[in-house]
């Protein structure tokens, strides 16, 4: 059994834990706040791209996908001598005390990779938690993306979009998978694998299709309006994905927190009712002494 000291000394130890976990809890919760406002932000901008670009896809469905006005192909069609490379952008945080965050994200990844296999995979790690994690296997990030983990940018964003097409155009990659955790809630982050090239056009309704382009003046025609467009949804994409996983990750602490908080204000519990029993029992047996000593 411990002595007072110890007992004494492991409370002090874990209420000093508990300041410090209850003091990320509140980084982290201020940190989501703003995380998850520019990830709803940008997601609403998104949706509302994409519907302009699925209208147009619909209403010109005579025109090939392409990057500026070049005709350059994106979905894939016709190119049979492709090589066998698959690049794999995955996302992950820089810093551990997230639960599960990271562990889930290195799961989903490895058996994507696992599937493909690891030959055949460029690896955009973007943080460090899964770059280590793969570089341990022998599978290197193309580069560091630990600032792009860290403080999402939509420069950055667009850099990467752009090389991850031209990669695809150029056949060095024949396809492009995204891995990343998605923000369903604050209690709540699952891991989502989404294709991002070839580009896949999405069904529409001819009525509806009608119904949106009236609200604009599409100059000069839509092939070049969805040259233009393209690219652009291409960056977004990427962008919202960092935005998306910044606030999955700020989620995943904040409840990570909150319950490592919880579990200690119950372990000190525990340990102050055992030191007022020891220390009860002590103050009980120096009576005893005491009273055993005036009978003498």
């Amino acid at each position: 059994m411990a002595t007072l000291k110890e007992t004494k000394a492991r409370i002090a130890s874990v209420r000093s834990t508990l300041k410090i976990t209850s003091a990320m809890k509140l980084v982290a919760s201020a940190k989501l706040r703003k995380a998850q406002q520019a990830a709803e932000n940008c997601s609403v901008y998104e949706r509302e791209l994409a519907s302009i670009l699925d209208a147009i896809s619909v209403a010109g469905e005579s025109f090939p996908v392409g990057v500026g006005n070049d005709g350059l192909d994106l979905e894939g069609h016709g190119q049979p001598d492709r090589p066998s490379k698959v690049a794999i952008v995955a996302l992950s945080s820089n810093s551990s005390l997230c639960g599960g965050f990271n562990n889930n994200v290195i799961k989903k990844a490895r058996e994507v990779i696992g599937e493909i296999g690891a030959d055949s995979v460029e690896l955009y790690a973007i943080g460090r938690k899964l770059a280590d994690a793969f570089a341990k296997t022998g599978l290197k990030s193309v580069r560091d993306y630990t600032e792009l983990s860290a403080h999402p940018s939509y420069a950055e964003a667009a850099t990467l979009a752009d090389e991850l097409v031209d990669g695809y155009v150029s056949g060095r990659f024949s396809k492009v998978v995204l891995v990343w955790n998605h923000f369903l809630s604050t209690a709540s982050q699952k891991p989502f694998v989404e294709t991002y090239l070839p580009f896949e056009r999405k069904e529409g309704d001819s009525a509806s299709v009608e119904e949106l382009l009236a609200q604009y003046l599409v100059e000069p025609d839509l092939k070049a309006l969805y040259s233009e467009l393209l690219p652009k949804t291409l960056r977004l994409r990427i962008y919202s994905l960092l935005l998306d996983s910044a606030a999955a990750e700020h989620a995943a602490r904040t409840v990570a927190m909150q319950t490592a908080t919880d579990n200690g204000n119950e372990i000190l519990e525990d340990l102050t009712l055992e030191y007022n029993k020891a220390r009860q029992a002590k103050i009980t047996a120096e009576i005893l002494d005491l009273a055993g000593g005036q009978q003498e």
